[in-house]
C-alpha cells in the first residue's frame, strides 16, 4: 500500500471516529484499515489516534497531521487528473445521499444512463428525508433540498423546485375549497415534521411578493414525504409539495392544485460536498450528469 493510500485511509478514520465504520465506507476489510494505520505510525515514529474500545481518536500529532494529509490527498488527485486523458474510462464508488422520493422517481430510473457512460463506476445511493453528516458518515456528495444553513460544505446551485398546495376532491367536497389564505383557518393541513428537529413546519404562501406563514391545524403529523402524500391522498387535509411529485396524482384527479394566485415559495436545490479543494473527475461527471437528469423539473 503507498503511503496516499494510506493517508487517505487515516482521513477517512478520522473523519468516521473507527476502524470498522471507515472499513465499511471505504469498501475495504477491517484489517486493511488497521495495517495501513499500523505503518503510517510506523513510518512517521508517532501515534497517530487514541484506541479505546468503542472509538478512536486523534492524538495531537494525528491532528496536526490531517489537515496536511487532506491537502496532500487532494494534491496527488488533482496531478492524477491533471495527466488522464479526458476519455479515459472513469472507475471507482461514489457514496451519494438524497431526499427519497428525488432518488426513487427521478434519479433511480434514470441510472442505467449513467453506468452505460461509465461501466467502470459504482454507486451507493442513500435515500432519507433527513440531513446527515457527510463528512463522519464518508458520503462523496448529497443532493439538499431547501435553503442552506451554515456549514462548511461547498454548494453547487441546481435550480429550484416548483411548490404548489393541494389536496384530495374527497377533503375538497367535504371541507370546501379554500379560496384565498384567509379561508385557510377553517381546514386541516396534513402537517410535516422535520426528521432531524421534529419542528413542524409552518403553511407558506408569496402574497404581494411578500413570504407570509401560518401554524395550520392537523389531525396528523409525519415526517416522511412518502407518508405526507398518502395522508393527502387519503382526505386527511391540505399539504404543499414540489409539482413534479404528485403530477401523476394531479393528472388522475387523485389530487387537485388550489390556491394558485398564492403560490408557495420555490424550493432550492443544491448539490454539496465536504469542504475540499478539489474535486475528483468521477465527482464532476456525476454532478453533471446529474444536474442533466433534474434539470426537466426544476424552474
Amino acid at each position: 500500500m503507498d503511503r496516499i493510500d494510506q493517508l487517505r485511509i487515516f482521513i477517512r478514520v478520522a473523519h468516521s471516529g473507527g476502524f470498522t465504520l471507515a472499513a465499511d465506507q471505504l469498501g475495504v476489510p477491517r484489517p486493511t484499515v488497521s495495517l495501513a494505520i499500523q505503518q503510517l505510525e510506523s513510518r512517521l515514529g508517532v501515534r497517530v489516534f487514541n484506541r479505546t474500545t468503542r472509538r478512536v481518536s486523534l492524538t495531537q500529532d494525528g491532528e496536526a497531521l490531517l489537515d496536511r494529509a487532506i491537502a496532500l490527498v487532494a494534491d496527488s488527485e488533482e496531478l492524477e487528473q491533471q495527466f488522464r486523458p479526458q476519455g479515459a474510462t472513469l472507475s471507482g464508488r461514489l457514496r451519494v445521499d438524497m431526499p427519497s422520493r428525488i432518488a426513487r422517481r427521478l434519479v433511480a430510473p434514470a441510472l442505467p444512463t449513467f453506468f452505460a457512460r461509465h461501466p467502470g463506476m459504482t454507486v451507493e445511493l442513500g435515500s432519507s428525508d433527513r440531513a446527515i453528516d457527510l463528512v463522519h458518515e464518508g458520503i462523496d456528495c448529497a443532493l439538499r433540498v431547501g435553503e442552506m444553513s451554515a456549514s462548511s460544505l461547498v454548494a453547487r446551485p441546481l435550480g429550484a423546485l416548483r411548490m404548489i398546495h393541494c389536496a384530495s376532491p374527497g377533503y375538497l367536497a367535504q371541507h370546501g375549497v379554500p379560496q384565498s389564505p384567509e379561508d385557510l383557518g377553517q381546514h386541516h393541513a396534513v402537517n410535516y415534521a422535520s426528521p432531524t428537529s421534529g419542528r413542524i413546519a409552518p403553511w407558506e404562501w408569496l402574497q404581494d411578493g411578500t413570504l407570509q406563514t401560518m401554524q395550520m391545524e392537523g389531525l396528523v403529523a409525519v415526517n416522511n414525504a412518502e407518508t405526507y402524500i398518502a395522508c393527502c391522498l387519503a382526505g386527511l387535509g391540505l399539504i404543499q409539495i414540489p409539482a413534479f411529485d404528485v403530477q401523476e396524482h394531479l393528472a388522475a384527479g387523485e389530487l387537485v392544485e388550489v390556491l394558485q394566485e398564492w403560490p408557495v415559495l420555490s424550493m432550492p436545490v443544491q448539490l454539496v460536498y465536504p469542504h475540499r479543494r478539489h474535486l475528483s473527475r468521477r465527482m464532476q461527471v456525476f454532478g453533471e450528469w446529474l444536474a442533466g437528469v433534474l434539470a426537466p423539473c426544476l424552474e
